[in-house]
């Protein structure tokens, strides 16, 4: 009986945990900087001049989706709503009747074919109880299909389209949130123009994403967008103090966050990931591989056990080498104070900046650019990688342009 009551309390002081932190993310008041923006969708509210569909555009590990999630509650749970306290209750637990969720997903072990968002609102709600910042990538983790490409099709169109059409369930507003909109393939962003443009009355529509470019254009028109920017290093600190971190860890990683809370704290946990060893490895061998066969053959190697790791590694991978050439190039330019990469291992990036320059930065970063774009278009990961690796042995021997 005693042990019954133990757990039972355990369980509640656990929930009531979970509980919490999903609200300090999920509301206005707790949101990590972005006050002026926050600011005008408050005035939108208090005005009663709330668009029906609006686009939340920023760059990735800002807070976007939190933000979304809290200006939906601030929607929902206004003043004029006579069961506020009942109305934040399931804005806490994110189980809102009338809000819904629609986010890329991929067949797994659970969901073998036709998935849809409806169909992992469990790993949904987990997600972001845990990780309110997570990118794609973590997103992809999370459900076990970090080897595929999460998408959103035209059957979530039509879910949508079915859900906003019905009577809200207690009488007021409804509306969707539609995180990383710029995954909506052709079919399904054309099937929501409809609705976007004729909603029923109390309908908002948001949609998230860090990629406005590979949104619709004609969907994109249809929406009101709020451009959202990397965040500065006190509010990254003070973020990282909320969630343990002491004031020097604090201050030194805000620091190599670049302005993002989601990178500040993925360091704070301190994950590794295994990009610096893959690009440690793949520079070294393309700086040997000129005329020297075994390094090319190394090379070769290198590139066909990338492409067994799954395209969102693949892609996050192109998008950290680029990052880190950029850094190389500050260095080499004597900035070394904006350089704010530390490498974890015994690379020397000071030494590796002397081979970034004007003569080659431009030439290494259409290169990584178009393989990410051929990732995403699906092209086989052995071409890319092997045709990207050997253009880097050429381009990293390359001269500065000398000015005149």
């Amino acid at each position: 009986m005693y042990v019954f009551i133990a757990l039972s309390l355990l369980s509640f002081r656990l929930n009531f945990f979970i509980m919490c932190c999903v609200y300090l993310f999920m509301d206005f008041d707790q949101i990590y900087g972005h006050e002026s923006q926050i600011k005008a969708l408050r005035e939108s509210i208090s005005l009663g001049r709330i668009p029906h569909a609006q686009m939340f555009v920023g760059p990735e590990g800002v807070g976007l989706l939190p933000l979304a999630i809290a200006f939906m509650r601030a929607v929902f749970c206004s003043e004029n709503n006579t069961e506020v306290n009942a109305c934040n209750v399931k804005f806490d637990r994110m189980a809102h009747p009338d809000v819904h969720f629609v986010f890329p997903v991929a067949t797994n072990d659970k969901v073998k074919s036709k998935p849809t968002s409806g169909q992992f609102l469990e790993e949904w709600r987990l997600f972001l109880e845990t990780n309110p910042f997570g990118s794609l990538f973590d997103w992809h983790k999370h459900l076990g299909i970090d080897k595929k490409q999460g998408q959103i099709g035209v059957t979530e169109s039509e879910e949508i389209t079915k859900k906003l059409s019905l009577t809200s369930y207690e009488g007021g507003w409804k509306g969707v949130v539609v995180w990383r909109a710029d995954k909506l393939n052709t079919s399904a962003a054309n099937k929501l123009l409809k609705i976007v443009e004729e909603p029923p009355k109390k309908t908002l529509l948001l949609f998230v994403t860090n990629h406005e470019d590979r949104v619709l254009e004609t969907l994109r028109s249809r929406c009101q967008i709020t451009e959202f920017s990397l965040l500065p290093e006190k509010i990254i600190r003070n973020a990282l103090v909320r969630v343990g971190a002491s004031d020097t860890d604090a201050k030194q990683l805000a620091v190599e966050s670049n302005g993002s809370v989601a990178k500040a704290i993925d360091l704070f946990k301190k994950e590794e990931s295994p990009f610096e060893d893959w690009f440690v490895r793949w520079v070294r061998m393309a700086f040997k591989a000129r005329g020297n066969k075994s390094a090319v053959v190394e090379l070769l190697e290198w590139s066909q056990h990338v492409a067994k790791s799954g395209r969102e590694n693949q892609k996050q991978f192109l998008v950290f080498s680029i990052e880190l050439f950029r850094q190389a190039l500050l260095i080499g330019y004597g900035l070394d104070d904006l350089s704010r990469y530390k490498p974890k291992g015994d690379f020397d990036l000071k030494r590796f900046s002397s081979y970034v320059h004007n003569g080659n930065i431009h030439l290494i970063v259409k290169e990584l650019e178009d393989a990410y774009t051929h990732v995403e278009r699906n092209g086989n990961p052995k071409m890319i990688f092997t045709d990207l690796s050997l253009k880097l042995t050429r381009h990293i021997h390359k001269s500065p342009v000398l000015s005149n």
